[in-house]
């Protein structure tokens, strides 16, 4: 016999407050322009989903006794990212995870339990939870410099590569640096592990943003892995755009033994980083993949590449000094004074702030940041204490 759930109802105030949240929602999904969060999307037809306790735990390619789960939806999902990243199924393996953080946990992890003694190398230009994730590991690590766009410094890394040349080497590249949207070179890095005569050596790639761009551009740098990359993260949230934070992180199976455990209690084997997870991104990955196809996100690309370009003009237009790499749809430009970082949600580091320009920017929303930005009256100079 079901017992129906004799709660009540929520009063006037719980309704006001959540009114309150989707209010405010609305009113600040018109005004970000910093952050990589694509919010062009329509998912209702995946709104019935939400009715069930959903739990892909475990690996998706092996049977599971829990079956409130889109294991199989999520294998198709995983296919279509190997396409994407020149890899097959032969020779990779994934899950989708909570986001880039988890994607990068999971490549640092498996890099150390590969090389146990290794030592990373990253680019300072690295996402901040890079930092994070070196501490829970306990990983020895060093912060290779950048060059002003952004990219690693190869000529510092043959420097610090020097000091310790014999042992283990896990390299961190980014493809598209969180706030310069750099991509690291990693031929470069390749050819400069083989001069050294670093064999031991693990490359995992964090391509959060640009993982969903490159493979949709003509001759993209080489960074996937027919370039020689072990693992990859890509988010799902970013430029796919979703209502809540995801990813992929695909790695080479070679590497996964190393990481698997049986697990009696779900019937599965579990070589994932947070046993459980939701039944639903894997949906959401699935529909926006199917609904907008390749060619889809090709349009997207393009167009995002030419609405990067004209914010950059009325940027320059308005004496700013704005620019973007090669790849990215990610603009650099002047750090503008506080009260325009904060209503139009733009990232800043030091003396510069970027725009993310996804596919839910158009014309008229730069225009109105622009309009902004010409009435800003107090430019904050280099060199200014902020």
């Amino acid at each position: 016999m079901t017992v129906p759930f004799q709660g009540g109802k929520l009063g006037p105030v719980e309704r006001e407050k959540l009114q309150a949240v989707y209010n405010r929602f609305l009113a600040n999904r018109e005004v970000y322009f910093g952050y990589p969060g694509n919010s062009l999307f329509d998912y209702q037809e995946l709104y019935p989903f939400l009715q069930f306790p959903g739990n892909n735990c475990g690996d998706p390619f092996v049977p599971s006794n829990y079956q409130l789960q889109s294991h199989d939806l999520e294998r198709e999902v995983l296919a279509d990212f190997m396409e994407l990243t020149q890899t097959r199924n032969e020779d990779c393996w994934g899950y989708v995870t909570n986001g880039g953080t988890e994607g990068n946990l999971y490549g640092l992890f498996l890099g150390r339990e590969v090389y146990p003694t290794g030592i990373v190398y990253y680019s300072e230009e690295a996402h901040y939870s890079v930092g994070k994730i070196l501490r829970l590991l306990r990983l020895r690590s060093v912060a290779v410099r950048s060059l002003p766009k952004g990219e690693m410094d190869l000529e510092d890394l043959r420097h610090t590569l020097e000091v310790h040349r014999d042992t283990p080497t896990i390299f961190l590249v980014n493809i598209g640096t969180t706030m310069k949207g750099a991509i690291d070179n990693v031929a470069g890095i390749k050819s400069l592990a083989r001069e050294m005569g670093i064999d031991k050596h693990y490359l995992h790639a964090d391509a959060a943003l640009s993982g969903m761009i490159l493979p949709f551009v003509e001759k993209p740098p080489p960074w996937n892995f027919s370039a020689g990359i072990d693992s990859i993260a890509i988010s799902g949230h970013k430029f796919i755009g979703a209502p809540i934070p995801c990813g992929i992180v695909l790695a080479k199976r070679e590497w996964i033994s190393r990481m698997a455990r049986s697990v009696e209690y779900i019937g599965s084997i579990d070589d994932t980083i947070s046993g459980s997870r939701n039944a639903f991104s894997p949906l959401l990955l699935w529909y926006a993949l199917r609904k907008a196809g390749k060619e889809g996100f090709r349009q997207w690309v393009r167009e995002c590449f030419r609405l990067a370009d004209y914010a950059i003009d009325r940027l320059r237009g308005l004496g700013k000094n704005a620019w973007r790499n090669e790849h990215s749809i990610t603009v650099v430009f002047d750090r503008p004074t506080e009260a325009i970082w904060k209503k139009w949600q733009i990232a800043v580091d030091h003396d510069i702030a970027h725009l993310v320009i996804l596919p839910h920017v158009d014309t008229c929303r730069i225009d109105r940041l622009m309009e902004d930005l010409a009435n800003d009256s107090l430019p904050v100079r280099q060199g200014e204490k902020l």
